[in-house]
């Protein structure tokens, strides 16, 4: 018999609606799993009674012949941007470190109010900055993969989302919430052999999701395979009146309209996405892709996206600028941590508390998005990429004209050690390289695993879609994940 932990987001729902099992064995299978997986560090806090009361009441409905909620008896985890009613909320912080929230954020009320249940809040990179969930001021997150060429080091579940990859990649839960700036779904999502989709900006509420840059922010689903995404996008999507930037349109049946077909569709294939040093394993992977797309009936032509070079730079201008406002806000005075040394005052404690609360990399961006929205580099810096943006998006319309969709590798690599990269900045910062402009144009894109290299590790295939057409997005990586056969899990040593 299949154990319940093996089992995805459809299946246990599903499973629960007939009655082959109860969600209390789901909840108890997963809770049993999270407290034994404390050596990956993928969960900050650990929420039993929310998953089991979720359970309960999943159990009682179909007792009583009631009509089960779409994902009733699904436990799952939640990133730790998502504000939690009466959970602790950090960021991965120690500027909130001891933050409980009173309310609760329109994403995880709309997952409750679906039926899911908690199994906890998973740790990420502070404030979500970071490509290696090396940030966490609570400590790293290790993958549950290995190399299996003999190297144990340690590695990389990417990030920011790297405690919702972890945990989902080792069976700790089905599904788990991430949120994606400039690719912190779809790079952890390719790093352990999980999918994960990044929506159309406006999808989904950022109402109760600690922000980082705001026009960038998106929260998405991670899970074990594309059909599992769908059923949790659609539960996390829908208009919020509390998010100015939310989108005032009806939530597509985006399960229901699942479809491998690629009949009658083209796929743009970028060729700005070649670039120098690309390892021999992602270009191969990158050509399998695409015949299995054209195996799936769709055209696959070539497409141009000649500002493509510039995105990454822009990115690094923009966010950290919008992430330096946003931080203001931490300030000792409100709410978090307060640095009050003796003798200090108002200035003083400002400048404890934040020197204090920030992690280094938190730190860094503050300063560069500063420096770039000061009096006299405003102008040179953040105007020029915010007219870099609009120059990305305009690529991007240009190349609707010619495809349906856009296929391009995920990342760059495979997973890399903890450590390995934490050094160089700039070498981090290029793990995103392939993830960012879909950010700036605020396109849906997702993540499916493709393959494995030759350590044996994951690697993923990115979708781009058009606007709002996440329905495409899902259909191509239906198709690629048909026939990708990609079946490999981490073995267990935790």
């Amino acid at each position: 018999m299949t154990a319940l932990t093996d089992l995805g987001v459809r299946a246990i729902r599903d499973g629960v609606r007939t009655g082959a099992f109860s969600a209390r064995e789901v909840a108890d299978a997963f809770i049993v799993a999270v407290s034994r997986a404390k050596p990956l560090n993928a969960f900050l806090v650990e929420t039993p009674d929310h998953a089991l009361a979720a359970a309960a009441a999943a159990d009682t409905a179909r007792a009583n012949g009631e009509l089960l909620k779409p994902l009733a008896g699904v436990p799952i985890g939640m990133k730790d941007l998502f504000c939690t009613a009466g959970v602790p909320t950090t960021a991965a912080s120690h500027m909130l470190e001891g933050f409980t929230p009173t309310y609760e954020s329109t994403v995880s009320a709309q997952l409750w109010g679906a039926g899911a249940g908690m199994l906890g809040k998973l740790n990420m990179d502070q404030f979500a900055m970071g490509s290696s969930n090396e940030t966490s001021y609570f400590g790293n997150v290790v993958s549950p993969w290995k190399r299996s060429d003999g190297g144990n080091a340690p590695l990389a579940p990417g990030g920011s989302s790297g405690g919702s990859s972890a945990a989902v990649a080792a069976r700790l839960c089905p599904g788990a919430t991430g949120t994606d700036t400039g690719g912190s779904i779809r790079q952890p999502a390719a790093f352990t052999g999980i999918s994960g989709i990044k929506p159309t900006y406006g999808r989904c509420s950022r109402w109760g999701v600690v922000a980082f840059a705001s026009s960038l922010d998106q929260a998405g689903p991670m899970a074990r395979d594309v059909t599992d995404c769908a059923i949790m996008l659609e539960g996390m999507a829908g208009f919020d009146a509390k998010d100015a930037t939310s989108l005032r349109l009806d939530v597509p049946r985006w399960e229901a309209g699942l479809n491998p077909s690629m009949a009658g569709k083209r796929v743009g294939v970028p060729r700005e996405y070649r670039v120098d040093g690309m390892p021999e394993e992602i270009e191969a992977l990158w050509q399998r892709g695409c015949d299995w797309l054209r195996d799936a009936g769709a055209e696959v032509v070539e497409v141009s996206l000649p500002h493509t070079r510039y995105a990454l730079p822009a990115y690094y201008i923009i966010a950290p600028a919008e992430a330096s406002s946003n931080l203001a806000r931490y300030d000792g005075v409100r709410y978090g941590l307060r640095d009050l040394p003796d003798g200090a005052g108002l200035q003083d404690m400002y400048a404890a508390t934040r020197a204090d609360g920030f992690g280094p990399e938190v730190k860094r961006r503050i300063m560069i998005g500063t420096y770039v929205l000061s009096a006299g580099f405003y102008d040179a810096y953040y105007t020029q990429a915010q007219k870099v943006r609009t120059l990305i998006a305009r690529d991007f319309e240009h190349a609707w004209e010619s495809c349906d969709v856009l296929l391009t590798p995920t990342a760059p690599s495979a997973a890399f050690a903890l450590g390995e990269k934490s050094a160089d900045p700039l070498a981090m910062y290029l793990n995103d390289v392939f993830t960012v402009p879909s950010s700036l144009a605020g396109l849906p894109a997702m993540s499916v695993p493709g393959g494995l290299d030759k350590a044996g590790l994951p690697l993923g295939l990115q979708v781009i879609g058009k606007p709002l057409d996440e329905q495409g997005v899902l259909n191509a990586c239906l198709a690629l994940e048909q026939r990708a056969g990609f079946f490999a899990r981490p073995e267990a040593w935790w």
